[in-house]
């Protein structure tokens, strides 16, 4: 364990500079309840002596928590996953522009805040799963979901769902509301049952034969190769998949990352906590350890979603999508998607 923590400690100083190794603490905010970032943790906390001490809740819990407390918020780092959640955060106030050349060099652009208050580190790609005994011809782009001779025969979440919202506010920002709006209520007409569940439950919808086509995000099905899904794993091999839009924008990617709480009390370690999500060791630990794409181009990706092949990502700026989050609700309540 020395000769880890001193390499990743090597690494560290690399990655965010030679005045990263200092004691003292971090007070993180986390909406991400994945066992396996704990090595994420312990690792820097052994690289750099900084002490991680984690609240961890829903999102929006978080979120109005660090309203409530205001200027007294103990909070140094919210991690969240979905861009809605980080603009939601972003326009609640409690985060903060920060500064990094590290961030801004290693993280692409687009997956970047305009303002520099978020940050993305790791990636869903959300894509279209079939029954292949069934479906022959599975739809090839998100403007097929809404084609009528696929009616009756889609599950997908509610509306309510962050990564629904975001998928949505995509297609607005590559089209237009009227087209957005059409796309959504063809999708409501072509559903074969009403929204329930999560992703896991809408590819269990297929296994089951409630429906021939699930919109769901990889990691869900990279686990199911990686381990045992109850209701999915042992029915695998009947499941295909399409990343679709290959011939247009690419594949709509969900995001998980973080930002700087406005009121940090301990904003050096803040930064340097973030600059380390973005080194290539953490990055292959959110492949590996949870079936995430990493958000720094190269890093190498876990075998289970490796296994999934290579596509073509949207590359769509996130904080433009962000802008059409409001929009895409108000889409949802028009078309009556539960």
């Amino acid at each position: 364990m020395a000769k880890t923590s001193t390499a990743l400690a090597a690494l560290l100083v690399a990655t965010i500079g030679t005045g990263a190794l200092a004691d003292g603490e971090l007070n993180l905010y986390s909406s991400r309840h994945y066992d396996t970032d704990e090595r994420l943790y312990s690792d820097f906390e052994e690289a750099t002596g900084i002490t991680i001490n984690r609240i961890e809740g829903k999102a929006d819990e978080l979120i109005a928590r660090m309203q409530a407390e205001g200027a007294n918020s103990p909070a140094d780092v919210l991690l969240t996953v979905d861009t809605s959640r980080l603009e939601r955060a972003k326009d609640a106030g409690v985060l903060q522009a920060i500064d990094s050349e590290t961030l801004e060099t290693r993280v692409p652009a687009y997956l970047q805040d305009s303002d520099n208050q978020w940050f993305g580190f790791s990636q869903r790609s959300r894509i279209i799963f079939y029954d292949k005994n069934d479906v022959t011809a599975p739809p090839q782009s998100y403007a097929d979901l809404a084609d009528p001779k696929y009616k009756g025969m889609v599950c997908i979440r509610s509306s309510s769902n962050t990564y629904n919202q975001t998928l949505l506010a995509s297609i607005i920002t590559h089209t237009d509301e009227a087209t957005a709006k059409a796309w959504a209520q063809g999708v409501v007409d072509n559903m074969a049952r009403k929204p329930q569940g999560g992703d896991t439950d809408q590819m269990r919808g297929i296994v089951s034969g409630e429906c021939e086509i699930a919109v769901a995000n990889t990691y869900y099905f990279a686990r199911s190769i990686r381990t045992d899904v109850k209701g999915l794993s042992a029915d695998r091999d009947m499941i295909g998949w399409v990343f679709p839009d290959q011939d247009g924008s690419g594949a709509h990617m969900n995001l998980s990352g973080g930002g700087v709480a406005a009121h940090a009390p301990n904003r050096e370690n803040a930064i340097k906590f973030m600059e380390y999500l973005s080194s290539d060791s953490a990055q292959a630990y959110f492949s590996a350890g949870n079936d995430e794409y990493p958000a720094v181009p190269g890093v190498a990706l876990s075998p289970s979603i490796a296994q999934l092949g290579f596509f073509k990502p949207d590359d769509v700026n996130l904080s433009d999508v962000a802008k059409n989050l409001p929009a895409a609700q108000r889409i949802f309540n028009e078309v009556n998607w539960e």
